[in-house]
């Protein structure tokens, strides 16, 4: 069977394989840094770009872009989802204040993706999103209904054990498994007990709990779920359960991971 490289366009393959060895790109795409994945910080959007330039065509949704969103190739068209307009996520998050936020086409929940149609997208992104998510089995679901046949899902997720999560466990496929099927509020005050504790540092009773109240009162998006990397890939062999999708990339890039899955049908 051919491999997956043997099976891209002729012109596809030569520019993927410049991109991978000489930095060199096609002039759509300006000169960058050799790939590098698990390289220095300032190849992790590069790499990001070469995996677009791949797998992203047609049209498509990146949910949580805000100052950040992927730079895709020519052949892809981008419309931007997040759960607040632009002047109340500058509230939400004072941090990103000063910074160019993209502009939000559809204001909507990114885990369940309620005013897209089923099967009207190319593709969907979602970088440093899933761990957002208080429910990824059925994120990831809502995700693949809104894909047409063969469309692709692109995804960055923080490995834990290289940020401020580090402390913290890895989220089992039980737990995920409890908030599919009993609903994500069983575990949600939890969640927000350990980010107080193990992420800000909380030692005083008293000072979590008011701290969790004020977080689950302005409904704040803390990283409800972590993963290194070997428990991501768990996570993703237990979604074949849920969804009907074909694995196209999985890999290192820095202090995250980059996974392409897609529809098979």
């Amino acid at each position: 069977m051919p491999s997956f490289r043997e099976r891209l366009p002729s012109g596809l393959r030569r520019r993927v394989r410049q991109m991978l060895t000489t930095g060199t790109a096609s002039p759509a795409i300006p000169v960058v840094p050799s790939f590098q994945p698990g390289g220095e910080l300032t190849t992790i959007h590069h790499t990001r770009e070469a995996v677009a330039s791949v797998f992203l065509r047609g049209e498509g949704i990146e949910i949580g872009a805000l100052h950040q969103p992927l730079r895709v190739p020519e052949a892809a068209r981008v419309k931007y989802v997040d759960r607040m307009a632009v002047p109340d996520l500058k509230v939400q998050y004072p941090e990103l204040a000063s910074l160019p936020l993209v502009p939000v086409d559809f204001i909507d929940n990114g885990e369940t993706l309620a005013t897209i149609a089923s099967a009207s997208q190319d593709f969907a992104i979602a970088n440093h999103f899933l761990e957002h998510c208080q429910n990824p089995f059925q994120t990831l679901q809502n995700f693949f209904r809104v894909l047409r046949p063969r469309g692709v899902i692109f995804m960055a997720v923080p490995d834990k054990r290289y940020s401020f999560d580090a402390a913290r466990p890895c989220t089992t496929i039980e737990h995920l498994t409890r908030d599919y099927v009993e609903g994500p509020e069983v575990s949600k005050r939890a969640h927000f007990e350990e980010w107080s504790r193990l992420v800000n540092k909380r030692t005083d009773p008293a000072l979590v709990d008011e701290e969790v109240q004020h977080l689950i009162n302005i409904d704040y998006s803390i990283h409800f779920h972590v993963w290194g990397a070997a428990e991501l890939l768990e996570f993703l062999i237990a979604l074949r359960a849920y969804v009907s999708f074909e694995p196209e990339l999985f890999l290192r890039n820095g202090p995250e991971t980059l996974f392409v899955l897609r529809k098979t049908f």
